[in-house]
């Protein structure tokens, strides 16, 4: 038996987010009565609304508290009357800096029952992980105009890329890499014909680690062509491991090989730290209050926030639960297709735990 109460901040967001994020909750609380776990889930109101009310975005009194607790849980960030940017940058990416959850991991699974816009492709040949460096690269914001609004504008962004930050990166992927025990494959996605500088600091501090992993075979892949290899042939791949720009935009690719945004999870992870988990299809406001968004990624996360915290049965029975849900009952993925209402898709889960 556990003892321990975890505490978890839970963060419902903006749009759909609440209506996925009281989904996700149900699960856990359900298994926390069978697997004699104890979760304290602690309500935060960051987002648009509290934004919109008060001008605040993420108070440091706030990510005080964030900081002790075990885990957080987000639903989703993003309001139609906030400008773009002002949230991502001031809610998400300062909780990734601040909390130094320097991984982004998102696994790309093809459930079975599951339909994948790939011809010919199945279960068997979408399974691998995507990490992604998350504290640096592109989005560590270091930029600016010069002669702004005139004819003469420059505008420059730098990416970022320290040997600690690179390192601590790959060698997080190939340790996972021989946890999963799989194909042991890691690939590396780079640009190191063009991105000279950055690309060759992670090529070659991704070779000699790979020294260090003699059971694993460490691969190679411009960024254009895993985008290429992961639409044609995605069995390919084990684990691929890249920077912060490139992993953001493989991974919207991976969510649509995987049936598509209503099934993608991720987890913003500091191994020693505080993680946070969440779907990663955004707030979605089209659909807010309609009960028909897919909360199955938003389970999905609450699923991989367990692995992370050392819970593995009970995660192990949230994805076998999802699993036979989307094989016996939920056939379309997306918002309002599914045959069933959000709330009834949690209930699903929940019967099938």
């Amino acid at each position: 038996m556990n003892n321990k109460t975890y505490n978890i901040s839970v963060i419902p967001g903006d749009g759909t987010g609440p209506e996925v994020v009281a989904e996700g909750l149900k699960v856990l609380l359900a298994l926390a009565g069978s697997e004699k776990l104890s979760f304290n889930c602690i309500p935060y109101d960051l987002g648009g609304e509290r934004y919109l009310k008060t001008g605040e975005i993420l108070p440091d009194s706030v990510l005080q508290e964030l900081r002790q607790t075990d885990a957080i849980y987000l639903g989703a960030i993003g309001h139609p009357e906030v400008k773009p940017g002002i949230l991502e940058q001031g809610l998400l990416l300062k909780l990734r800096f601040e909390l130094d959850q320097y991984i982004n991991l998102r696994p790309v699974i093809l459930y079975p029952g599951v339909e994948t816009p790939l011809k010919n492709k199945g279960p068997e040949d979408i399974d691998f992980v995507v990490i992604r460096e998350n504290t640096e690269g592109l989005y560590a914001g270091i930029g600016g105009f010069f002669k702004k609004g005139t004819p003469d504008e420059v505008a420059v962004q730098e990416s970022v890329n320290t040997r600690k930050g690179v390192e601590r990166c790959l060698r997080y992927a190939f340790d996972l890499c021989q946890k999963r025990n799989k194909k042991k494959k890691l690939t590396l996605c780079a640009k190191t014909n063009v991105l000279i500088y950055a690309s060759e600091l992670w090529d070659r501090v991704f070779k000699e680690l790979a020294g260090e992993y003699p059971d694993i075979t460490a691969d190679y892949a411009h960024v254009d062509a895993v985008c290429m290899w992961m639409v044609k042939n995605p069995e390919w791949f084990d684990v691929i491991v890249t920077d912060n720009l490139f992993g953001d935009i493989i991974t919207d690719l991976g969510a649509m090989i995987q049936g598509g945004m209503g099934i993608a999870s991720g987890g913003n992870i500091n191994p020693h730290g505080v993680s946070m988990f969440e779907p990663i299809g955004g707030s979605a406001p089209k659909y807010t209050g309609k009960n028909i968004i897919n909360p199955l990624a938003a389970i999905g996360a609450a699923q991989m926030m367990l692995e992370q915290l050392g819970l593995e049965k009970p995660a192990q029975r949230i994805e076998q639960a999802i699993r036979r849900v989307v094989l016996e009952k939920v056939k379309d993925l997306t918002a309002g297709k599914m045959g069933y209402t959000t709330q009834e898709v949690g209930d699903l889960v929940v019967g099938n735990l």
